[in-house]
């Protein structure tokens, strides 16, 4: 590629159907600032229109079953309520300007008891407790090892995932993200230290990933394939994550997602921090690149330059900042001007109330 002909984080660029007047995204943040219900209120409103320029919102990770939780305060996206909460957070946001998607999220074994609707345990694809503990909304505990989903069970969980991205279209947003990173449900399924199972779902990599692709057909059949994104962390060990061979895991799952034709793969790179708990070097979307044509987006660490850089490569067209979009609402505009960024307060990433959410302030 010619230098002088490379994207910038300032170029427009189409995901699909998704025009994007820049290439600064918004990753997903969890706020834990949902009200009773898990619905999202007009406060998480004002939080998304402040981020509006964008080029595209991913929305904090929002749960598509009663059973999906495993933080306090998190949104959901199975109930009318919650359809409604989402609404005035679209329309808020399309009302500034932008852009968003809702991130389509089950938390598997990553949870308690506490948050299930009885009481009962944690689903995952096998009894495998995570090492650490959760926040059960009182108090710290330990993880609990959860109990494996039935075969039979596993069409419920995929019909959870359409019900979810069906919601999100009646909310009123302009697709859907899922989920598959970060020790969760689907990424559960698909790396081989968490999933023992000995069926269809199970074992060789092609049957790890067959509940990925399930759902992911079953999300394109509510949206079309140029509306959905999918999001994967191959290099990241949070939520005590592993896997043999993440190059060939990864490398098989993205061949055949790119086959569907995708607005995006979302994957992310592994940053120093995930050096810091065990996280093998070099497992990102460069390596990964060959496996997947279509557009990447990146996240993880990324700074003006270094975005820049990844794109001038090629192996990402976009790329997604988190904290600093969290404390600086106007981040596009910042980048562009070589403006200072505000600092975080990190006492208030997954508090309550407008402190460290709403109050950060605009150049």
């Amino acid at each position: 590629m010619n230098p002088s002909h490379s994207p910038t984080l300032f170029d427009s660029i189409a995901l699909g159907a998704l025009k994007l007047p820049n290439r600064v995204l918004m990753a997903p943040l969890t706020r834990c600032r949902a009200s009773a219900g898990n619905v999202p209120g007009p406060l998480v409103a004002e939080y998304y229109a402040q981020r509006a320029s964008a080029g595209l919102i991913i929305s904090e990770a929002t749960s598509v079953s009663p059973c999906g939780f495993g933080y306090p305060n998190t949104p959901g996206i199975f109930t009318e309520a919650q359809v409604d909460g989402w609404r005035g957070v679209t329309d808020a946001v399309h009302a500034a300007g932008g852009r968003i998607v809702l991130q389509l999220w089950h938390v598997g074994r990553i949870s308690h008891p506490d948050y299930q609707p009885r009481g009962e345990l944690p689903v995952a694809p096998s009894a495998v407790k995570p090492r650490g503990k959760v926040f059960t909304g009182t108090a710290m505990a330990d993880y609990v090892t959860p109990r494996a989903l039935e075969t039979s069970e596993i069409p419920g969980i995929i019909a959870e995932y359409a019900l979810g991205a069906t919601l999100a279209r009646k909310a009123g947003f302009d697709g859907v993200e899922i989920h598959n990173a970060n020790g969760y449900l689907l990424d559960q399924f698909l790396r081989d230290g968490t999933n023992q199972r000995q069926d269809r779902y199970g074992g060789a990599v092609a049957n790890r990933a067959r509940l990925t692709l399930e759902v992911t057909e079953a999300v394109i059949g509510v949206w079309g394939a140029d509306r959905v994104g999918i999001r994967f962390s191959p290099g990241g060990v949070f939520n005590d994550m592993h896997d043999s061979n993440p190059l060939e895991t990864f490398g098989y799952v993205l061949r055949e997602l790119s086959r569907l034709n995708l607005a995006y793969a979302h994957v992310t790179q592994v940053t120093a921090q995930d050096i810091a708990h065990g996280a093998r070097d070099g497992v990102g979307p460069k390596e990964l690149r060959p496996a997947y044509p279509g557009a990447i987006v990146s996240a993880g660490g990324f700074t003006k330059d270094t975005g820049n850089q990844a794109l001038s490569e090629g192996w990402a067209d976009a790329i997604a900042f988190g904290v600093p979009f969290l404390a600086n609402p106007d981040l596009p505009a910042r980048l562009l001007k070589g403006a200072a960024l505000n600092t975080p307060d990190e006492s208030t990433f997954y508090a309550s109330g407008p402190k460290g959410y709403t109050d950060y302030p605009t150049i």
